[in-house]
């Protein structure tokens, strides 16, 4: 008698395309009981000694500004502390920015001349940390302050499933980057946008259609349609350009159309590298390519207007000795151009992503304090020396 579970001779498709289903069912199933009632994420509140870091008013000036009406009213909890949402802390910043000293540095976004920063997270190996190193920092400079998007552009969709979506259902016939980026009556891109439960930050979705940008793109390049695919991604963005400070872009794990796409729409690079050998010589071997690959582009187009290349250690564990090594070889050749904050492994990343969260959403009950408070420390840490690269490309310090 044949097994149920063995798959019979020439039906291996089938049961792939079976297993795809029960998985996608069984996902979609467990997003509904995460988000319960809503079956959508929610941001969680903020507790007063997160507003004084992320805001940089002290504790004490939080409470008077209060007790003085300064501030609007919030939520408290049973003991009577306060409890802020992502748009309480946006409202204090513009009362701060209006009435404290030095206003201007509670608004830390675009100014009058400053232009739109498009910083794509890169690397040529899977695993590397890109997706986390990209939503968190988005996360944390819409809690910052600054009007973000997030642009996912690997068909994968890693990014846009943190954002609680399930794009092989609700994206796969259309509503993702794909829908502005394709040759054939392309959308505006303010019509593939939303808005997220993440107050100042909204995504661009991807979805496994997104992968027929590659054979598309050649075929324009034989057939010589325009725009080429070295501007169809800027294009794109001219349109919302205005409505953002930051676009933090997901690149996918290859150097193809997609991500050179990505690539030459950006203004700044950061580059994702686990500090091991494998990951080192793989990583040299994307630069290589992407060198060669925009010198040719650049011959053609003119030059491209990159403001900083950065390169951040991911997944990084200080008590592994060869790591550490590997750390420092990296820092000694590349000098200044490596994140001196490195992003490093947390179970907490990890347990997080079980929920499809991030460590800012995880409410702090949730995790061993210890084991939380060191991976915000980090990932603060590596999205406040970037946020320094971004001003610096404004012309500005912090």
């Amino acid at each position: 008698m044949t097994n149920p579970t063995t798959p019979l001779p020439g039906t291996i498709a089938g049961t792939i395309s079976a297993n795809a289903a029960r998985l996608s069912e069984a996902l979609d199933a467990h997003m509904r009981n995460s988000f319960q009632p809503e079956s959508r994420k929610a941001l969680r509140k903020f507790h007063p000694a997160e507003v004084s870091e992320l805001t940089g008013i002290s504790m004490s000036n939080l409470r008077t500004r209060h007790q003085e009406g300064d501030f609007p009213e919030v939520e408290t909890d049973s003991r009577g502390r306060r409890l802020y949402s992502a748009q309480d802390i946006d409202a204090i910043r513009h009362v701060m920015a209006r009435t404290g000293r030095n206003g201007e540095a509670y608004l830390p976004g675009r100014r009058e001349g400053d232009g739109l920063q498009v910083i794509s997270v890169v690397n040529f190996k899977g695993g590397s940390g890109k997706t986390t190193t990209a939503i968190h920092l988005a996360q944390r400079y819409a809690l910052r302050g600054y009007r973000v998007l997030a642009l996912d552009m690997d068909p994968q969709a890693s990014l846009t499933t943190m954002f609680g979506y399930r794009p092989e259902l609700e994206f796969a016939e259309s509503g993702t980057i794909y829908d502005a980026l394709r040759y054939a009556d392309p959308v505006p891109l303010s019509q593939v946008i939303r808005k997220t439960y993440f107050h100042n930050l909204d995504l661009a979705p991807a979805g496994l259609l997104l992968s027929e940008y590659e054979t598309e793109t050649a075929y324009a390049l034989q057939h010589k349609i325009d725009p080429p695919f070295t501007q169809r991604l800027a294009i794109a963005l001219d349109e919302v350009e205005a409505d953002y400070d930051l676009v933090i872009i997901d690149c996918p794990p290859q150097l193809g159309f997609t991500t050179m796409t990505a690539l030459l729409a950006s203004t700044g690079l950061l580059i994702t590298v686990i500090p091991s050998m494998l990951d080192v010589a793989s990583m040299a071997q994307f630069l290589e390519m992407a060198g060669e690959t925009v010198r040719t582009l650049e011959d053609a187009t003119g030059p491209t207007d990159w403001r900083f290349l950065k390169f951040l250690i991911a997944r990084y564990e200080p008590t592994d000795v060869p790591q550490s090594q590997m750390a420092g070889f990296l820092r000694s050749i590349l000098l200044d151009q490596v994140l001196t904050t490195p992003l490093l492994k947390s179970t907490a990343i990890s347990d997080a992503g079980m929920t499809q969260q991030t460590i800012y959403e995880l409410d702090p009950s949730q995790v061993v304090r210890k084991t939380l408070d060191r991976i915000i420390e980090s990932i603060n840490g590596v999205g406040d020396e970037f946020e320094k690269t971004i001003q610096q490309a404004w012309g500005r310090r912090i």
